[in-house]
């Protein structure tokens, strides 16, 4: 079953993170704000990936200083999709 979900990440550059899935795999992801280059190339590399494995892989993820990250902010999104 396709679901959407328009996230709004806290504690990074980007402002807003569109999420399709259907059923357990991630058909696409779009940043809006953030490292252009980054977050694109994120988008394209987990496009097509299971859900939980993508969770796994960039849950805990910093950038700098900060406590958080673009990819830690897109594994909060897929728990909020994944428990939707």
């Amino acid at each position: 079953m396709e679901k959407k979900l328009e996230f709004k990440p806290k504690g990074v550059c980007c402002y807003s993170i569109s999420i399709t899935t259907d059923d357990d795999i991630i058909k696409d992801v779009a940043f809006s704000g953030g490292c252009s280059g980054n977050l694109q190339g994120l988008s394209q590399l987990v496009r097509g990936s299971r859900i939980d494995d993508v969770i796994e892989r960039l849950n805990g993820i910093k950038c700098g200083f900060k406590n958080t990250s673009c990819p830690d902010q897109l594994a909060a999104a897929l728990e909020k999709i994944k428990n939707s």
